[in-house]
């Protein structure tokens, strides 16, 4: 009988993994692209956007991942992540068709291996031993030589992940360089009307027009354009006043075709010093208009700048100098900093800081068809201020008399999209009306911004001579968040879609709440101790006395009193400064001590608990069988 059990366990256990093996072969065979993402925020799920890139793909593209994760292996964060960006290269590949080829190099220290990552631009950082260097980078290319790289993955840009990497397979299938309209009113480029219109000023690009140039050709329209080119795939306005019909229902007609526009708007432009045209005595005085806000396009696209009004922020505020020296706060010009980004558009996302001068801000129109997603935002402590107290040069500190806020942030930048009708639904007298678009054939995607001074080079951009070259140094990203727009705006649909995503790394909020109240009762009592301090030393500077040759000092009962008080205060303080320390580090490994409990035995208890379960189970079949 034994014999016999024991013949059917072996064969059981050797039909078993014979089954197990096939199992294996047929899932590797007939089941190697289906996956299951169990993860909280889908992070391996990869966006419709990303996923119609791949299947648009034409030809056939490399990826080289660079990843040095033997020199990573004690730094948790950056072995964590690389491993993310591997498998989700690895999604990548598996989603292509066969259209990308994915090579995973681990470049160890004076290999040929490193020498080809160095030759591809990948940055390296010093690595564990003396004298080696880490890689964690990225090299695309295509079928005719176009080189994109990723020199460095930055951990803390893991939310931008998907849409990077898009980016860069997007544009090794579409290397043409993308081509930029420029319709300015301002002397923006150096050879345009507006800037031979100012012949006391030089004659050259600002720094904006040199930046987005080593990325897109640039093509000048004039303001009296009829028609815009099909080739030009996103047309950027700058402070676009007093723009004639004809031109109106170009740009109309452009965006109803599915052209991207960036526009900066201006409810009072600084860097407008035209005079209007007088052209008879009779006329008199004629006041300059120093505003462009495109009115009859903006009704049509569901957005409005505020009329006659600029947006003022006391928190945002710059800090310039009066004419007696001492600084002071101009709430008109405006010192934005990371809080007033939204972080989930890929155009504000990484931006640090903004300078924008004389600002109006947007509003949405009643019953507009479009959406309105802001981009920039002032605090809630902003105030819609009249122009005219600019226009007539108020001085800051009558500013600040004057403020008052307003509870509410106001709209600096925003994201236009939607479906919409054409601003002229009638056509126009004159033009071609034969073939015009009465509404957008396909949901706009517009960037509409309220300042177009940010753009001049004064407000963010300083410039120094090294050695006979002009070199620039800025001071705002101002011209970061130009680029971005245009690449985000002259990519496809698919990659404008793409939004930010989730981290994989999981942080731990208990600990992190229980670092935080410790560090503030930490730092409660050291502001406490150095404030003590201070008062006790200036009581013994008022004690101090010294004898008439000034070279012996003279320490008085009262004196040495206080120091002994001090001294036994500042000992009682700093032990209770320890105590708090000792606290957290107690709290955090009774919390680690719990959570290695739950980890280590709660679930071999639960699995001893069921088994306990089952085998009693067992045991009363078995006895109800026998009876």
């Amino acid at each position: 009988m034994l014999t016999r059990r024991a013949f059917y366990s072996a064969s059981g256990l050797i039909a078993l993994a014979a089954l197990l093996l096939i199992i294996n072969v047929f899932a590797d065979v007939f089941l190697n692209n289906v996956r299951f993402d169990l993860t909280e925020n889908r992070l391996y799920t990869l966006s419709a956007g990303t996923r119609s890139i791949l299947a648009n793909l034409d030809e056939p593209l490399t990826l080289r991942f660079y990843f040095s994760n033997k020199q990573f292996s004690d730094m948790p964060v950056v072995s964590t992540y690389g491993q993310r960006v591997r498998e989700l290269l690895e999604e990548y590949a598996s989603l292509s068709d066969g259209k990308l080829r994915l090579i995973v190099e681990q470049p160890e220290p004076f290999s040929e291996t490193e020498e080809q990552a160095a030759r591809y631009g990948m940055q390296g950082v010093p690595g564990k031993s003396s004298g080696s260097y880490a890689y964690f980078g990225l090299v695309g290319s295509n079928s005719v030589g176009d080189i994109r790289r990723i020199p460095f993955f930055q951990p803390d840009q893991e939310d931008a992940l998907e849409y990077t990497l898009s980016k860069l397979i997007y544009s090794l299938a579409n290397p043409r360089k993308p081509v930029v309209g420029l319709l300015s009113g301002l002397p923006a480029m150096g050879g345009s009307a507006a800037a031979r219109s100012l012949p006391s000023e030089p004659q050259q690009d600002w720094f904006t027009l040199t930046q987005i140039k080593q990325s897109f050709d640039v093509v000048s329209l004039g303001t009296e354009t009829t028609h815009v080119a099909d080739n030009i795939d996103v047309l950027m306005l700058v402070y676009p006043k007093n723009l004639p019909d004809k031109t109106l229902f170009a740009i109309d007609q452009y965006v109803l075709a599915g052209g991207r526009v960036v526009v900066f708007l201006d409810a009072f432009s600084e860097a407008d010093t035209s005079l209007p045209k007088v052209t008879s005595p009779e006329q008199g005085y004629v006041e300059a208009v120093r505003h462009a806000n495109l009115q009859r396009l903006m009704n049509a696209w569901g957005v409005q700048l505020a009329p006659g009004h600029i947006a003022v922020d006391r928190r945002a505020a710059a800090s310039v100098m009066t004419s007696r020296g001492t600084p002071v706060d101009y709430v008109v010009w405006l010192s934005l900093s990371k809080n007033a980004f939204n972080h989930q558009d890929f155009v504000t996302a990484d931006l640090q800081s903004l300078v924008m001068a004389s600002s109006g801000y947007l509003l949405k129109r009643p019953g507009a068809t479009t959406q309105m997603v802001p981009l920039i935002q002032t605090s809630d402590q902003a105030m819609q201020l009249d122009a005219g107290y600019v226009k007539y040069g108020t001085k800051p500190t009558d500013l600040l008399q004057t403020y008052a806020p307003g509870g509410t942030p106001l709209v600096l930048a925003a994201r236009i999209r939607g479906e919409l009708k054409s601003a002229f639904p009638n056509g126009l007298d004159g033009a071609d009306n034969s073939h015009r678009l009465t509404e957008a054939q396909r949901p706009v995607d517009l960037i509409v911004v309220a300042d177009s001074d940010m753009l001049q080079d004064r407000f963010w951009v300083d410039f120094k001579d090294f050695y006979g070259r002009r070199v620039a140094a800025t001071r705002a990203d101002n011209g970061a968040f130009l680029i971005n727009a245009l690449e985000n705006l002259s990519g496809s649909s698919d990659l404008i879609s793409l939004r930010s995503r989730a981290r994989s790394a999981r942080p731990f909020g208990k600990v992190a709440a229980l670092k935080e109240a410790a560090e503030k009762q930490f730092r409660a009592k050291e502001r406490a101790l150095q404030i003590k301090l201070s008062e006790t030393e200036q009581k013994i500077g008022t004690l101090r006395q010294r004898n008439e040759d000034g070279n012996t000092l003279i320490i008085s009962p009262e004196q040495r009193e206080e120091l002994r008080a001090f001294q036994s205060e500042q000992s009682k303080t700093r032990k209770a400064l320890r105590n708090v320390q000792h606290e957290l580090t107690r709290n955090i490994e009774k919390l680690g001590n719990r959570l290695k409990l739950i980890n280590i035995g709660l679930v071999p208890l639960l699995v001893v608990v069921v088994a306990v379960v089952l085998g009693l189970l067992r045991a009363r079949r078995m006895r109800r069988s026998g009876a």
